[in-house]
């Protein structure tokens, strides 16, 4: 192996190692925390296992046929995912995630049919699958640059400020390896040193970001005079209230804020300043509210439990806890509302009779 195959070697085995490490990630570390995150970790997982596939077979060529056909397979994947990277990144709160589980669900069972002719009709399958992959890459990227110039036109906000330099990195990665499938180019790896240069730059947003968040906690006491647009807060108020009384989230006494902020796919910074700039509230009060309203109503229907037991049921994981917020958010406590219902109780029966 001569010196230059070697240096072509090490940055695209680098390459490889890196992105697969950056992509398992963010796929199964972060999750669905940030979704743009989510589609960025499925790009880099994707290219990573071509690329290194590509090594590999460029190096040893005796490996099995079947081998660069999963590397292939794996590229089928990174269209898809950088089209929805750029309609998450857009999209954000209105992101139809079902819509997007059904389309990737799709595409599996087209690839596994594709695959299949590989039983029966092996020659065939050698000859046309590539073309197939390199077809379908090249709609979705296509796409995908059709999505954010529209989107962009359209002047819709995009929290995404990485999304550009991904969108960049992505066509160049995908022309060098048309370049390379249409033998223009002659070095089989080249596409590896791209990638290579795609997850440096990518590792460091993710420093960068995570250096910003950090940022951001300790300058929180400056953020009040940086509130949330009225039409942006708006969206994720009623968000909140829907994920509040569908999931009933405050019944879980261990509750936290970065729970519930990860339920809204935001930071718990940014849910933080929705809640103290745009409601005028604490995490902890906008809680309770909850908690000590369901509690009425339970005490209003005439339920069977006693009082302290139905503290307990609406989320508080201690008596004392319940009596003080109740009498802090009702300026009475649960026994006096309590007695304060019988009346017209009987007001009611009485007018029935």
């Amino acid at each position: 192996m001569t010196f230059g195959q070697q240096m072509l070697f090490f940055f695209s085995a680098v390459g490889a190692f890196n992105g697969l490490l950056l992509g398992i990630y963010l796929l199964f570390v972060k999750k669905f925390k940030y979704l743009p995150d989510f589609f960025l970790g499925l790009i880099l997982l994707t290219l990573s296992s071509r690329v290194g596939i590509s090594v590999g077979m460029y190096f040893y060529p005796d490996l099995p046929r079947i081998i660069p056909h999963f590397g292939m397979a794996a590229l089928f994947f990174t269209g898809p995912a950088l089209y929805y990277y750029v309609r998450s990144s857009f999209l954000r709160e209105e992101f139809d995630l079902k819509q997007c589980r059904t389309s990737f669900g799709i595409l599996t069972l087209i690839l596994g049919a594709v695959g299949l002719v590989y039983l029966f009709f092996p020659v065939t399958w050698d000859r046309y699958f590539g073309t197939f992959i390199y077809t379908a890459w090249s709609v979705f990227v296509l796409l995908s640059v059709y999505q954010y110039y529209i989107f962009s036109k359209r002047t819709i906000q995009n929290s995404n400020k990485f999304l550009l330099p991904v969108m960049i990195s992505n066509v160049i990665i995908f022309l060098a390896y048309q370049l390379i499938s249409t033998g223009w180019v002659q070095i089989y790896c080249a596409g590896g040193s791209l990638v290579f240069s795609f997850v440096l730059y990518a590792n460091f947003l993710i420093i960068f970001s995570k250096k910003n968040d950090q940022e951001s906690v300790k300058e929180a006491p400056k953020y009040t005079n940086k509130k949330i647009s009225e039409e942006l807060a708006d969206s994720f108020v009623s968000k909140l209230e829907r994920l509040m009384n569908s999931e009933e989230l405050y019944k879980n006494p261990n509750l936290k804020l970065s729970d519930l902020a990860a339920k809204m796919s935001m930071s718990a910074h940014q849910l933080s300043q929705l809640l103290n700039d745009n409601l005028g509230k604490s995490f902890s009060t906008y809680i309770n509210e909850y908690r000590i309203s369901e509690a009425c109503e339970k005490i209003e229907n005439g339920s069977f439990l006693k009082i302290e037991e139905i503290g307990y049921e609406v989320g508080f994981n201690s008596k004392s806890t319940f009596f003080s917020t109740f009498k802090k958010i009702k300026n009475t406590t649960p026994l006096l509302y309590k007695q304060s219902q019988i009346p017209s109780e009987a007001r009611l029966q009485s007018s029935e009779l």
